[in-house]
């Protein structure tokens, strides 16, 4: 039988691995098993369902691990080809946090979709989410702002902060400014902003499936044909209300039905 070595104790100024930071004396820095996990994750909405609830209704073994936040119940599953998330963390209100993968095709409001399809509850279950539908950030569970100061703007928070104070954004309010303030600070949200925006309007306009947003929007606000460029102080003004004035509409459907697809009219 091998004989074990002994492994001296931590040296009397090595703080906690859990604990290191930046000059620590500690070598080591400890993340718990459901932080390595989360790490490829995205807050996607907050539920106002109870986790065990949740557990009970599609059979998952909830795990107990910790955070920064304290201790965490979690379930790790695949749903319609999405891998979700589930947790609550002590000291939140009650209520079930959903998280998902980054990136991949769906849009955030049908993965809730299928997720509240699969419970059996409708969308009035959701107290939060990302597109904005429910939105309340008195609500928003601590886990979610992980060392931001406040959470990260919802879909309809942007778009109405800055319709109200479009100079804010742009020096000159014209339909390009516009569009490239929107496009940027999509990219920027990682798809959140403008996520189902071009199919919507494409079933809208009922043809230009493959023309980019933008493009379809000059064409729904001239249906008689675009303006020769460059385009009148006049004509630009009218592209951007009716910029405006679709956005709202799609913000509109989207709040009224989350699980209803985005590429409806």
């Amino acid at each position: 039988m091998t004989e074990l070595i002994d492994v001296p104790d931590a040296e009397a100024d090595w703080e906690p691995a859990t604990e290191t930071r930046a000059g620590g004396r500690n070598p080591a820095s400890q993340a718990s098993m459901f932080q390595s996990a989360a790490w490829p994750l995205r807050s996607l909405a907050l539920l106002s369902v109870d986790l065990e609830a949740v557990a009970r209704r599609l059979r998952l073994t909830l795990e107990t691990s910790w955070d920064g936040h304290g201790t965490v119940r979690a379930a790790f599953f695949v749903l319609d080809g999405t891998d979700f998330v589930v947790t609550h963390h002590e000291g939140d209100a009650p209520g079930t946090h959903v998280w998902t993968r980054k990136g991949g095709p769906v849009d955030s409001a049908t993965r809730v979709g299928s997720l509240l399809t699969a419970l059996g509850v409708g969308p009035d279950a959701v107290s939060y989410s990302v597109w904005g539908s429910g939105t309340d950030l008195t609500h928003v569970p601590a886990a979610w702002r992980r060392g931001l100061a406040r959470p990260v703007w919802s879909r309809q928070e942007f778009w109405e902060s800055f319709k109200s104070r479009p100079r804010m954004f742009v020096a000159r309010v014209s339909f390009e400014a516009v569009t490239g303030v929107l496009a940027g600070y999509d990219i920027a949200s990682g798809g959140a902003l403008l996520k189902g925006f071009q199919e919507w309007l494409a079933a809208r306009s009922g043809t230009g499936e493959n023309l980019v947003w933008w493009a379809l929007v000059a064409e729904l606000a001239f249906p008689d044909g675009r303006p020769a460029e460059p385009w009148s102080h006049g004509d630009d003004q009218h592209a951007v209300a009716e910029l405006i004035r679709l956005f709202d509409e799609f913000c509109e459907h989207l709040a009224g039905d989350p699980t209803a697809p985005q590429t409806g009219a």
